[in-house]
Formats: C-alpha cells, sequence, structure tokens
C-alpha cells in the first residue's frame, strides 16, 4: 500500500462519529505481481468500524473500501465469459455420457471426472479468483481456504488425464484383456483415489506448509493478534517453496512427462498393430486400432492444451522463487492466469470437434431438450444417427 498512509495525518470530515480511517495492517504480505499493476489512486485505506464492547473494550472491525478500477472490470469480465463457457460445456460432456449407452466405459468415466473438476473451477475458482483479485480483507486461514481450491482442482484434472492415458494404452496394449481388467468398479476406485490424493496436495497449505511463520517475522514487536488481518492474495498465504518444489517438481511436471512417454507408446503400439495387422478382439483390427488412434489423437490434444494452458504460470512461480529481483510484466500473468481458467472451456470443445460418440450425443442433448422441432421427430433423427 502508499506509504503516504503510514504515519500520516487522519483526514478530516471523511470520517463520521465512530470510524476513523486507517491503512491497512503491515503484514508482511507478498503482493502478487498483477495486483502491483494497480494505480496507488485505486488502493484507498480500509474503513475501520470503532464499536464499544459491553465490557467497555474496543473492536475495530474492516469494511472493505475498494472500487473496483476499469483494469479490474475487464479482468472480471473476461473472468465471467470463461465461467459461462467452461459450466455449461461440461455440464454438457457430464449429461452426454449418462444419457448416451455407448459413451459408458472406463474412458469415458475418467472424462467425467475431469469435468466435473472444469465445471467446479468455473462457479467455484472463477468466483474465488475475482475476489482475491478485489484485495478483500480477511484473517489468514480465511484467505487460505479461498486459495486451496484451484490447487485441489489442478491436481484433479492431472490424476484424470494420467488415468486417461494409461487407460488408452491398457486398450491398445492388451485388448483382449482390457474390458476383465478394467471394471466399472475398479474405474470407480480409481477415480475416488485421484480425487482423494487431489485433496491431500492440495490442502497441504492448510496442514502448515504456508506463509504464516514468514508473516509472523515480519509482525510488529506490539502488534496484536488483529494484525493477522491481511489483505487476501494468492501469494500472502501460498508458500512460493509448496508451489515450485511440492506443487509442480512433485505432483505437475512428473505425470506431465509420464502421460508424454504414455502417449507416444500408445501411437508406437498402434502404428505396429496398424503395419502388422495384428489380430484382436475385433473382427477388424484396421478398424479397430484406426478408431484407437483417433481416439487417442484427441485426448493427447486434450493434454497438450492442458500443459499449454497451466506450464506458463507455474514457469512465473519459478521466477518468483529463484529470482525474486526479476520483475514479471503483470500482463504476463493476468494472460497465465486466463490461460489456466480457459482450460476448463477447452474440452468440451474438442470432444465435440474431435470425438464422434461426444458430437452424436450433443447433438441428441440439443434435439430433444433445446431444438423447437418436436420431441418425437428429434428423437427418431438421433436414434438413428446413433445406430449408424
Amino acid at each position: 500500500m502508499s506509504s503516504g498512509w503510514a504515519g500520516g495525518p487522519e483526514p478530516r470530515g471523511t470520517a463520521q462519529k465512530g470510524e476513523r480511517f486507517f491503512p491497512p495492517p503491515r503484514t508482511g504480505s507478498i503482493p502478487l505481481a498483477a495486483q502491483s499493476a494497480m494505480p496507488m489512486s485505486h488502493r484507498l485505506p480500509v474503513l475501520l468500524q470503532v464499536t464499544e464492547e459491553p465490557d467497555g473494550s474496543r473492536a475495530d472491525r474492516s469494511i472493505m473500501a475498494h472500487p473496483i478500477s476499469a483494469f479490474q472490470a475487464a479482468y472480471i469480465s473476461i473472468e465471467v465469459l470463461i465461467a459461462l463457457v467452461s459450466v455449461p460445456g461440461n455440464i454438457l460432456v457430464i449429461w452426454a455420457v449418462k444419457m448416451n449407452q455407448a459413451l459408458r466405459d472406463a474412458t469415458f468415466c475418467f472424462i467425467v471426472s475431469l469435468a466435473v473438476a472444469d465445471v467446479a473451477v468455473g462457479a467455484l475458482v472463477i468466483p474465488l479468483a475475482i475476489i482475491i483479485n478485489i484485495g478483500p480483507q480477511t484473517e489468514f486461514y480465511t484467505c487460505l481456504m479461498v486459495a486451496c481450491p484451484v490447487l485441489i482442482l489442478t491436481e484433479s484434472s492431472i490424476l484424470a488425464l494420467l488415468a486417461i492415458a494409461v487407460d488408452r494404452y491398457l486398450r491398445v496394449k492388451i485388448p483382449v484383456r482390457y474390458k476383465s481388467m478394467v471394471t466399472p468398479r475398479r474405474a470407480a476406485v480409481a477415480i475416488a483415489c485421484c480425487w482423494i490424493v487431489s485433496f491431500l496436495v492440495g490442502l497441504t497449505p492448510l496442514f502448515g506448509w504456508n506463509n504464516l511463520n514468514k508473516m509472523q517475522r515480519t509482525q510488529e514487536p506490539n502488534s496484536s493478534h488483529a494484525g493477522f488481518v491481511i489483505t487476501c492474495q494468492f501469494e500472502t498465504v501460498i508458500s512460493m517453496e509448496y508451489m515450485v518444489y511440492f506443487n509442480f517438481f512433485v505432483w505437475v511436471l512428473p505425470p506431465l512427462l509420464l502421460m508424454l512417454l504414455i502417449y507416444l507408446e500408445v501411437f508406437n503400439l498402434i502404428r505396429k498393430q496398424l503395419n502388422k495387422k495384428v489380430s484382436s478382439s475385433s473382427n477388424d483390427p484396421q478398424k479397430y486400432y484406426g478408431k484407437e488412434l483417433k481416439i487417442a489423437k484427441s485426448l493427447a490434444l486434450v493434454l497438450f492444451l492442458f500443459a499449454l494452458s497451466w506450464l506458463p504460470l507455474h514457469v512465473l512461480n519459478c521466477i518468483t522463487l529463484f529470482c525474486p529481483s526479476c520483475r514479471t510484466p503483470p500482463i504476463l500473468t493476468y494472460i497465465a492466469i486466463f490461460l489456466t481458467h480457459g482450460n476448463s472451456a477447452m474440452n468440451p470443445i474438442v470432444y465435440a470437434f474431435r470425438i464422434k460418440k461426444f458430437r452424436t450425443a450433443f447433438l441428441q442433448i440439443w434435439n430433444q431438450y433445446f431444438c423447437c422441432k418436436s420431441s418425437k421427430n428429434a428423437t427418431s433423427t438421433t436414434t438413428a444417427e446413433t445406430g449408424t
């Protein structure tokens, strides 16, 4: 915050009786790079409501007094637009799998898990990101709970993509034994394990790996418990050591590299099978492996878009940790954030254009529930399409 408010005279004629203007508490927080781009004219002080308690003591209750700047308004508008595309799109994916019997195998169950995470990004993470961007005054652990959901959902998406990659590998490696090995029950257990691990990884900051000790060391000696009311920003509460060493180097980068190797092996196996025309459970090996190749390419595209969307933000985190003196242009931070959130809206588009079963199911939903045609005609038409 502006140093002009530190120790400056109290403004006159601006506070009513029982109210005082104070600068936000000094908490030693690390400002988010994008937040630092906001002009000082938009960083107003916090209005503290001073009330008398029954025992005669005085209590200060902070009231956020931040007007939204034009830049913030543009940021919020883009985030809302992403949410409006992501939530309906991924709900449509879940709906398609539920109503179409042809989308009931293990791969599409993992896709549903990925879609659930993407719906939560649009419905939960984006609103929380907007709140953090505004910078409300909250207690430390309240801000920490606002920051953790994105970590949970990111890890859930990565593990769902890893499960999808392993599933595609098994389909081309052991096509005869695949159905006996990958049962719906085992797929459900795998999905549950992915979500449990995601919660453990994403909630690690709540277990103690956060910036609380660092903030305590920067507190003034005579500061009271009220000093832990902070301007809520992601980097204020989340440790960069956790984000880089644990989140990125352990739970993001290795799974991405493993998935890359898996898909390379999948394409290699499919190419060999197509060349040798090895017999399989299908009556037509060329048709079986040709279909597997198309689906594998589509899911590999989903993985590529995920990596393209998330790696820039993790690279910026590495720069923040390893080069504290380096200044990252705020616009790059905003672009990286938009990419991570926008990734949740990309997958339904990929499914619609690249996977025929999804495209058929989407058309069936549209014709049956949204199109102006009669339900009978729409149902018969889409049923015929599904049969072909």
